[in-house]
């Protein structure tokens, strides 16, 4: 809205510039057609300017700030240009060209100053009375973290080694949902809602990455669920989310938004096994075909053992004979070293 009322401000006031040149004493002479020239030419002037800026799209900031800085810096570079422009201009102040020319550069840069502004939201906060330069210095895309990695807590070792450069935001409802949580009469849901706040706290005084919560601003549908606002909010910062939500990464991927899961990571991280290899294992319980003794690593791979099944309760060592990557993770099966 914003835009469509600063387009016909641009507008009248391309408008009434026409109005006065059409009022000079040069004009009142000249043939009838020439007034009805100018008015067209001033009409379609801001016209074409308005269908260029309109197909450079994300246009978002705030706008008393963005129309004040546009007009300050719109008018600072009209002052430069026509005193480049000096030298070639009439000397006369009553010349038509000096009379016309200064609004018309004047309004059409302070109209392109003002929109690019409106659409360098994610380069610049304005905040008055001082100008802050968004932190993108530490990588291309920030991390914003849904209430599921928080919880989940392993984002927090991620930080801390290292591996991240770019920050991280979390957006202010999940803060809010997580203090919700914590006060929730059930025990479990107080449980990870304390968790998430305690993890938040762990992050916040990390000092290998930057943290900072966000408000959603007024694009984001307060009624959608919490994933379609975190989808909304990473694809407004052009930002990848970080989640342990299955449906959330699906979600995320439908509207070209990336998105991590942290049981990937893990996954990715587990160490590979080849055939030969020895490990050492407790069987827990058996398998589902006859004879077979199921046991698990220390990072939750599930061994398989072959002939097992009369070791349950004890740990043995065992020898890998394949490995299949499943969707709930790496399956590994094994053999008893003595009767591999």
């Amino acid at each position: 809205m914003a835009l469509v009322v600063l387009r016909a401000v641009f507008v009248m006031v391309s408008v009434g510039i026409a109005a006065l040149i059409i009022n000079t004493e040069v004009m009142r002479n000249a043939p009838a057609w020439v007034p009805w020239a100018v008015l067209g030419g001033m009409v379609m002037l801001p016209v074409s300017v308005i269908t260029v800026d309109a197909l450079i799209r994300r246009k978002d900031l705030t706008v008393i700030t963005a129309v004040y800085f546009g007009i300050i810096v719109g008018i600072f570079l009209t002052y430069a240009m026509l005193l480049a422009l000096g030298p070639i201009l009439p000397t006369s102040p009553q010349d038509p060209v000096n009379v016309w020319l200064p609004p018309t550069i004047g309004t059409i840069l302070c109209y392109i100053c003002t929109s690019l502004l409106l659409q360098t939201k994610d380069e610049f906060r304005f905040l008055i009375p001082y100008v802050e330069f968004a932190r993108d210095v530490k990588g291309l895309r920030p991390n914003v973290l849904d209430a599921t990695a928080i919880i989940d807590g392993r984002i927090a070792e991620l930080a801390e080694s290292g591996v991240f450069e770019s920050r991280f935001v979390v957006p202010a409802f999940v803060v809010d949902e997580l203090r919700a949580a914590a006060d929730a009469p059930e025990r479990a849901r107080r449980a990870r809602g304390r968790r998430g706040l305690d993890i938040l706290e762990r992050l916040r005084e990390c000092e290998a990455i930057d943290i900072e919560v966000l408000a959603p601003g007024d694009l984001l549908d307060p009624d959608a669920t919490e994933g379609s606002r975190v989808v909304a909010m990473a694809r407004r910062l052009d930002g990848r989310i970080i989640t342990n939500d299955v449906s959330l990464v699906k979600m995320a991927a439908v509207r070209n938004v990336p998105a991590v899961n942290i049981n990937d990571v893990a996954i990715s991280l587990r160490p590979l096994f080849i055939p030969g290899d020895a490990l050492e294992v407790r069987l827990v319980k058996p398998g589902e075909e006859p004879g077979q003794g199921v046991g698990y690593l220390e990072d939750g791979t599930m061994v398989v053992v072959e002939g097992g099944r009369d070791q349950i309760g004890r740990s043995l060592t065992v020898n890998v004979t394949s490995t299949l990557q499943t969707t709930a993770g790496r399956l590994v099966f094994a053999r008893p070293q003595q009767a591999a």
